[in-house]
């Protein structure tokens, strides 16, 4: 019974603001005339008729693909990137030239570009989210390994541990928090990145839907999408957080026992 108690304790307390500003939004435009801000009972007329039909399949399940795809490559690009950076001084001397000028390109900038190169199908977006969510991974994910503790690589050294073994049991785990800190990073500004990308030649996806609403003056069904996408990433925040909890739950362990001997 406690459990349940707590479980709903901590329900209230995350979704008590949202109520909060929901209900506001209600009662300060519940008497709007403003074509371009609507009342919120009128976008969630318009929510409903609008996502809760074909458009589910059409443009959200492909939006949520090419997110997941996108962030999916950024993480494995950006942890494998900042190992080999983390790990090597060399490496990352001779790196970190290129990488500072990419990494100072805003993604959006490239859509363009890409598209010349690879067209404007799911290949374009995907690679938009890739270039630009994998930044706070690969340098979260460097600083964790290079901060891996002396005393930790002198005992797997003299255990003999190398190469994949070292890797697997030493360095991932070592930088797991800071990768994870990465990871959540990146989250945010790949469906950032995936709005923008469905914005340029496309023909489905949300950042398509919404721009179209915009262009034809569908105000309450433009807004609905915006509404969308902020559920769409509260979802995902939460399923993350899920994630970082069973991932990091060591280390929280850890943190606690180092707190209780000070």
């Amino acid at each position: 019974m406690r459990t349940v108690l707590r479980g709903a304790g901590r329900l209230g307390y995350l979704l008590g603001l949202p109520a909060v500003l929901l209900a506001l939004w209600w009662v300060l435009t519940a008497s709007s005339t403003d074509f371009y801000f609507p009342p919120l009972r009128t976008i969630l007329s318009a929510f409903g008729e609008t996502w809760f039909s074909s458009r589910i399949v059409d443009d959200v399940l492909p939006s949520v693909a090419r997110l997941a795809a996108g962030y999916l490559g950024a993480v494995a690009l950006g942890v494998t990137v900042g190992v080999l950076l983390g790990s090597s001084r060399r490496i990352r001397l001779l790196a970190e030239p290129v990488l500072e000028f990419f990494r100072a390109v805003p993604p959006p900038v490239l859509t363009p570009v890409l598209m010349l190169f690879v067209g404007i199908g799911d290949t374009m977006k995907i690679t938009v989210i890739v270039i630009g969510s994998m930044w706070p991974v690969l340098l979260n994910t460097a600083e964790g390994v290079r901060a891996i503790d002396e005393v930790l690589a002198d005992t797997a050294r003299s255990y003999g541990l190398t190469g994949a073994a070292r890797l697997r049991r030493l360095v991932l785990p070592a930088a797991s928090p800071q990768i994870v800190t990465g990871m959540r990073q990146a989250l945010s500004i790949s469906i950032i990145l995936m709005v923008i990308s469905e914005m340029f030649a496309s023909s489905s996806g949300l950042g398509y839907t919404i721009v179209q609403f915009q262009r034809g003056f569908e105000i309450p069904e433009m807004w609905s999408g915006i509404l969308l996408l902020g559920l769409l990433g509260f979802l995902l925040s939460l399923l993350f957080g899920r994630f970082e909890a069973r991932a990091l739950r060591w280390y929280r362990g850890w943190r606690q026992a180092q707190k209780g001997k000070s």
